[in-house]
């Protein structure tokens, strides 16, 4: 089933649920800090297996002792879209449990 583009309108009204989730151009994106490397790599395990769930993945980046996303959703020509705040909601759902902030 194809997903719709959300308005800016309705974007900005998610972010406002979302704290420390950005709209940079049209990607939603977040850094996440943890304590160690080895916690970052284990909250990216994590996060891979949350896109993996709900068969959407984002760019998903390991430094050092962080963790970041972008997301969009590429079926709907690039634009952010429900399923990207689902994403979004479920991965700062989890973060807590890593120690990130």
């Amino acid at each position: 089933m194809p997903v719709e583009p959300l308005s800016r309108t309705e974007i900005e009204a998610r972010l406002a649920e979302l704290p420390g989730w950005t709209l940079a151009g049209d990607r939603l994106t977040r850094a996440y800090r943890l304590d160690s490397h080895v916690g970052a790599a284990a909250m990216t395990v994590h996060i891979a297996r949350v896109q993996d769930e709900l068969d959407h993945h984002s760019d998903l980046t390991l430094g050092y002792n962080t963790v970041s996303l972008s997301v969009q959703t590429h079926s709907a020509g690039g634009a952010v879209t429900a399923k990207d705040f689902e994403l979004a909601r479920r991965v700062e759902d989890l973060a807590s449990a890593h120690g990130a902030h």
